[in-house]
């Protein structure tokens, strides 16, 4: 418990420097966090069957999130993004030379770790710049929405959870610890309301249900790939959570919808 406590401690503490510092601290943190994301997954699914192209995959990754923060940050270079086609291709090509006793099994991991972790957390630092230029505002009342469900359902789990959540995938959610994060959620939205007023307290809240709904979901997804690959937990990178997807598996969900719905509904 001791070494969980100063793990979060200072993953918290990484992730609120890397917001508030600014724009290029922020897209590189998240640049690297996303990489040893991807890196992280292919370790997961990794089998004696299964061996998604590892570096390939890394490669795609960058070329999808550079030029997406790039253009970000200057404004330019978003073209560049392109590139992510040819290598796609090339990946399949590779395939083809590789004598995998599962060609399409390797190439659809290889993929789907690009798409299931780069596009997320392309649109969550996306939000930083909803508004024209950086502000940390929004990619932070999103972390403190997601830490504060993550809490509220830990806590009212414990001590009112009955009502098994989803139990084929995640035997400890319950509906209590679901209903318990999303007042936990609302309450730091009503909150976040009064010092972000760029934003209404209907819109934290909307937010705060999204990023709930969002996160449960992400949560349960990530619990059935590691039922589906047979492991405990995504990695070991941090001493008592497990890996960094057992840490963003809720962001992956939630970024996504926090974004469009604040890109459709807000005019800055």
């Amino acid at each position: 418990m001791k070494i969980r406590a100063i793990t979060g401690f200072f993953f918290v503490l990484v992730m609120l420097a890397s917001v508030l510092t600014g724009a290029y601290p922020f897209a590189v943190f998240f640049l690297v966090l996303s990489l040893l994301c991807v890196d992280e997954f292919y370790r997961l699914v990794k089998s004696d069957v299964v061996k998604p192209q590892r570096f390939s995959g890394m490669v795609l990754a960058l070329t999808v999130f550079v030029p997406v923060l790039v253009h970000l940050l200057t404004g330019q270079g978003l073209h560049y993004i392109f590139f992510a086609a040819p290598i796609a291709v090339l990946i399949c090509i590779a395939e083809l030379y590789l004598k995998a006793e599962k060609p399409f099994h390797n190439l659809a991991y290889t993929y789907f770790g690009v798409s299931y972790l780069i596009m997320p957390f392309a649109f969550f630092t996306a939000s930083a710049f909803l508004g024209g230029e950086y502000n940390f505002h929004i990619p932070l009342g999103t972390m403190l929405l997601l830490w504060a469900s993550d809490t509220g359902a830990y806590l009212f789990g414990v001590k009112w959870g009955k009502t098994k959540l989803f139990e084929r995938h995640s035997p400890k959610k319950s509906w209590e610890g679901f209903l318990g994060g999303m007042f936990t959620s609302l309450l730091v939205a009503f909150i976040l309301s009064t010092q972000f007023v760029e934003l209404s307290a209907i819109n934290w809240a909307v937010m705060s249900v999204l990023i709930v709904v969002g996160g449960t979901f992400g949560d349960l997804c990530e619990s059935m790939l590691k039922r589906s690959v047979g492991k405990k937990d995504s990695g070991s990178l941090l001493p008592g959570h497990g890996g960094l997807l057992d840490r963003f598996d809720g962001l992956l969900f939630a970024a996504p919808l926090v974004f469009v719905y604040l890109y459709f509904t807000l005019s800055f």
